[in-house]
């Protein structure tokens, strides 16, 4: 009898969802989806190469009615027992309202909408930031406002409005914090289906998006915290799979709601080290 197929969704075709779905998906096959088309075709064609059973699709998180059809595509495939949302855009990139809506309405929605179709066993990642933990500690208040509040109202909440949310970084960090508190609450629902979710929040990794923040208007402060976190470098995205590896294993079925910070130290030395004087 031919085994059922499983599925790993893998949402953002970057470089860090790449390395994440090569460590966890042999044997399943692999939905890669991106907004743009000739991204998600790139990336698909790394994975066929590397034997590995893949489709290519085009998904906007901003978008309720294009990530359904995600799930849909991905579900009449087979059971989705992977899901590693990567997708995303950076201060950098991006200004305050297309931050909140991707970042964080984006992300809240993937979590929302798999979570009602993740398989018995399944496991989720969310690709947060470090910039999530250089935040002052928020209201109870608050956490569980962005933990919770229904995705369609999540954009209308106070502390977003555009009068209070001018600065693109601090709409960032807001947005990565609220990633994983989302996941947090999440965890709870999807524990009720037998699956597990967790956050990765890595430091500088060295991607294309990290390259733009490094040669852009705060590439000075970026390059500083490298040169004064405890590793002194950036990191790489295999070295964000390997995290993600054990969190989506076995080893890592005792582990859900949790939000991993790997930066090198750079959250250490913002807080407690030589960053904190800068």
């Amino acid at each position: 009898m031919k085994k059922p197929t499983t599925v790993t969704v893998v949402i953002g075709a970057g470089s860090i969802g790449l390395a994440i779905a090569r460590r966890v998906s042999a044997g399943r096959h692999v939905v890669l989806a991106d907004l743009r088309q000739e991204n998600a075709d790139a990336a698909a064609r790394v994975l066929l190469d590397g034997g590995f059973e893949v489709t290519a699709a085009v998904v906007d998180v901003a978008s309720r009615e294009s990530v359904q059809a995600l799930v849909q595509l991905a579900s009449a495939l087979g059971e989705i027992t992977g899901v590693i949302h990567a997708a995303g855009v950076s201060p950098s990139q991006a200004p305050v309202a297309t931050i909140l809506r991707v970042d964080l309405y984006g992300t809240a929605l993937v979590l929302e909408l798999f979570g009602d179709v993740i398989a018995e066993g399944g496991t989720g990642i969310v690709i947060a930031s470090q910039s999530g933990h250089r935040l002052p500690a928020l209201t109870p208040e608050q956490n569980t406002a962005l933990a919770t509040t229904p995705v369609e109202e999540l954009l209308a909440l106070p502390m977003l409005e555009a009068n209070k949310l001018t600065d693109p970084l601090h709409a960032y960090q807001l947005s990565k914090r609220g990633n994983s508190l989302r996941v947090m609450a999440e965890a709870v629902r999807w524990g009720k289906r037998g699956a597990r979710v967790n956050t990765i929040s890595p430091g500088i990794i060295f991607t294309p998006l990290a390259r733009d923040e490094l040669s852009g208007p705060r590439g000075e402060g970026y390059r500083r915290m490298i040169a004064l976190s405890a590793a002194g470098r950036g990191g790489t995205p295999d070295e964000v799979a390997a995290v993600a590896a054990l969190l989506m294993g076995p080893e890592g079925t005792f582990i859900t709601g949790s939000d991993f910070l790997m930066d090198g130290g750079v959250t250490a030395a913002y807080w407690y080290g030589d960053l904190a004087a800068g």
